[in-house]
């Protein structure tokens, strides 16, 4: 069995459960590299990854680098005489890199591919209503998410759950999955799987403010499908208008209430402790939101300090 010595690349909360299931499993990390820091918030106060949070609380060597083509950079990587690369949730690599290894570089991705390619693929499976997702390793190529499958796991999304929810969950089945990959690889027992294209793949496409709105005319289950997708980041959104007044409001948890109605779609209709939205096959009722300026609450919080006339819409 061949020695594994390790590089990881990663950036987000997701990436730090792989990082730390391969520590533990007494893997040799030679380096682990992240995203630069950055200013956050209103403060514009720098801002560290997760992943290098993990890597300074775990004394591992950490490497920042701003230009992944910077001849320096490249030189330092290869000085580390890694034979494998793992990366999770970081950015697009350049041939330079992503074949500078001996044994090659794999990725986890969150999603079975070649289905939801990109970048957010937990959360399209759950707008997208999928009953099922799971993880896949995959050596690294020059386009993203395309290269040779090596190993992928299966599981089913549970009609109520949401997108962070899901996150935890393949977040371990990725653990497991990434330690497998690395077992095959150190036992030189790799067999791979090329993926195929066709007409139908599901496409992961970067969430924006756009794709993110709330749409009242869709349907009841692609507007509960949309909040549980988005919650709790970055949460789906609308517009609520009532005397006069808009506000931009994010929903983070609704359920769907099947009624018939003669109310228009975007209607909103509420108690001293229930609100709901009228949609095509009967109501949106919210469960947990946030106002412009005030902390996420539920709606029975809400309504303690705001009440809605019978005009009320949401856009």
């Amino acid at each position: 069995m061949e020695k594994l010595r390790i590089v990881f690349m990663g950036t987000p909360d997701f990436a730090v459960g792989i990082l730390d299931s391969i520590l533990k499993n007494n893997y040799e990390i030679a380096a682990v590299i992240t995203a630069a820091d950055k200013p956050a918030g209103r403060g514009q106060k720098i801002k560290y990854s997760a992943v290098k949070e993990y890597a300074l609380a775990n004394n591992l060597n950490l490497l920042q680098p701003t230009n992944l083509k910077d001849e320096s950079f490249l030189a330092e990587l290869k000085a580390l005489n890694a034979n494998l690369q793992v990366v999770v949730a970081f950015r697009m690599l350049p041939k330079a890199v992503w074949e500078m290894p001996k044994l090659g570089t794999f990725n986890l991705h969150a999603s079975l591919l070649p289905n939801y390619r990109g970048a957010a693929p937990i959360n399209w499976a759950i707008i997208n209503g999928e009953s099922k997702t799971g993880v896949t390793t995959f050596f690294i190529d020059d386009k993203i998410d395309t290269g040779a499958m090596i190993l992928s796991k299966e599981t089913e999304i549970d009609p109520n759950e949401n997108a962070g929810q899901l996150h935890d969950r393949l977040m371990n089945i990725g653990s497991s999955t990434v330690i497998d990959t690395l077992t095959l690889i150190g036992k030189g027992e790799v067999k791979t799987t090329m993926q195929t294209d066709d007409a139908d793949i599901k496409t992961a496409y970067k969430l924006n403010k756009e794709n993110c709105k709330i749409d009242w005319n869709k349907s009841a289950t692609e507007i509960n499908n949309l909040i549980r997708g988005l919650s709790p980041y970055p949460a789906s959104w609308c517009f609520f208008t009532d005397k006069n007044q808009e506000w931009n409001v994010k929903i983070y948890d609704s359920k769907i209430i099947k009624d018939s109605h003669n109310y228009t779609a975007g209607t909103i209709i509420s108690s001293k402790k229930e609100l709901k939205i009228a949609v095509k096959e009967g109501f949106i009722q919210i469960l947990s939101l946030q106002f412009p300026g005030k902390k996420k609450m539920t709606t029975a919080e809400l309504l303690n300090g705001i009440s809605f006339s019978e005009e009320a819409k949401a856009l």
